[in-house]
C-alpha cells in the first residue's frame, strides 16, 4: 500500500533521479538517462512556456516523475507528454494517473491538445486517460484539450 505522495515540481539538479534511471535502464526503458542528459547539457530543462517536470514523492523518495512539453517533433503548438515513470513497488496504486493529472492542470492554456509515443504495453493506460490511438509520426496517441477551429 503506497504511503502519503506528494506532487512537486522536480529539478534533477536538486533531487537524485539515479535509482529511477537506473531501474528504468533494467527494466529495458532508456528515458529516463536521456531525460538526465538532455537536462545537463541544457538541451530540454522544462522551462519553456506550458513545460512542467513533477515528481512523486513518498516522504523524501522519489517514487516517480513525468513531465510535459511542447512536442519537438511537430511544428503545430502541441504538448508531448514524456517521461512518466513510477517505480515498481508504486505501481497500480494510481501514482501514474495522478501524476498525469498534475501535468495536465492548466495545459490547455498552453497546448489545444497532447500527444504522446506509448510503448505497446502502456497503450491502455494512456487510452484509460483519454488519449486516442492516431497515425502521426512520432506519436502513438492525442489528447484534445479544447475543441478544434470550426467544431
Amino acid at each position: 500500500m503506497v504511503g502519503v505522495i506528494d506532487y512537486l515540481p522536480l529539478s534533477p539538479d536538486e533531487t537524485d533521479l539515479r535509482p529511477l534511471s537506473d531501474e528504468a535502464w533494467r527494466d529495458g526503458y532508456p528515458f529516463v538517462e536521456r531525460m538526465l542528459h538532455d537536462w545537463n547539457a541544457g538541451i530540454d530543462r522544462f522551462d519553456d512556456d506550458g513545460a512542467r517536470l513533477v515528481g512523486a514523492f513518498e516522504g523524501d523518495e522519489l517514487v516517480g516523475f513525468g513531465g510535459l512539453n511542447r512536442d519537438p517533433y511537430t511544428t503545430e503548438n502541441v504538448g508531448r507528454v514524456r517521461l512518466l515513470y513510477v517505480t515498481r513497488p508504486h505501481r497500480g496504486e494510481g501514482v501514474a494517473t495522478s501524476l498525469f493529472g498534475h501535468l495536465l492542470d492548466g495545459a490547455s492554456i498552453w497546448f489545444p491538445r497532447l500527444r504522446v509515443r506509448s510503448t505497446p504495453g502502456a497503450a491502455s493506460f494512456y487510452e484509460h486517460l483519454g488519449f486516442a490511438p492516431v497515425d502521426e509520426p512520432d506519436a502513438t496517441h492525442a489528447l484534445p484539450l479544447r475543441p478544434s477551429p470550426g467544431v
